[in-house]
C-alpha cells in the first residue's frame, strides 16, 4: 500500500548541476552554468504528480569559463544581476508524459515572470551508503531570452546574430529526502 505521508526533498548541490546552452554566431554553442543554486520538492507519498517544486539560482554565480563574458552576462545588457540577483522557478503542475514527466511552472528572470514547461526524466531512487534516500532527475527545456528582457544583440558583418534568442536548459539534479 502506497504511503500518503508528505515527503520533502532538497537539492544535493554537490551532486547536481544547472547548465544552459546558447548558440554563438549561429555556428557554435557556448555552455554556461550557475554554481550557486537551491531547490526543494514536496509531495504526497511517492506521487511526483502531487509535487510542488521550487528552484532558485544566484545570477552572480554564472560561469561560462570566461570572466569577461560572465561579467557581460551579469550586466544590465543581460541578467542585470545588481537589480535582479535571482532566477526563481515555481512549479504549477507536474504530469506524466511518454518519457517521464512534464513540469509546468513560472520562471522569474530579470523581473519578468513567464510560464515554461520542462521535461523531467527520472533517474531512479536509492539509499546511499550513509542511509540517505536520494532521487535523480534530468530536466531540460528551452526559453526565449528576449521574452525575459535579455535583449542585448549584435549583428555580424554578414548579417548573422552574435547570440541566439533560444536558450537550452539542462539540469542534472540529485535530491536528498529531508523529511
Amino acid at each position: 500500500m502506497e504511503s500518503t505521508a508528505k515527503s520533502t526533498w532538497a537539492i544535493d548541490k554537490s551532486h547536481s548541476e544547472v547548465q544552459f546552452k546558447v548558440k554563438h554566431l549561429v555556428i557554435s554553442t557556448v555552455t554556461g552554468q550557475f554554481n550557486d543554486f537551491s531547490g526543494s520538492l514536496e509531495m504526497e507519498g511517492e506521487n511526483l504528480e502531487s509535487a510542488d517544486a521550487t528552484f532558485e539560482a544566484d545570477v552572480n554565480s554564472i560561469s561560462t569559463n570566461n570572466a569577461d563574458r560572465d561579467n557581460h552576462l551579469k550586466s544590465a545588457d543581460f541578467f542585470d544581476a545588481e537589480n535582479n540577483p535571482k532566477l526563481i522557478f515555481t512549479s504549477t503542475k507536474i504530469s506524466a508524459s511518454k518519457d517521464g514527466f512534464i513540469m509546468d511552472g513560472q520562471l522569474t528572470m530579470r523581473s519578468t515572470t513567464l510560464p515554461i514547461s520542462l521535461s523531467v526524466e527520472p533517474g531512479g531512487t536509492m539509499v546511499d551508503p550513509w542511509g540517505n534516500t536520494k532521487a535523480g532527475f534530468e530536466i531540460s527545456g528551452k526559453v526565449s531570452r528576449k521574452a525575459f528582457g535579455l535583449t542585448w544583440d549584435a549583428v555580424t558583418e554578414a548579417g548573422g546574430v552574435v547570440v541566439s534568442d533560444e536558450i537550452k536548459l539542462q539540469l542534472n539534479i540529485q535530491l536528498i529526502k529531508t523529511a
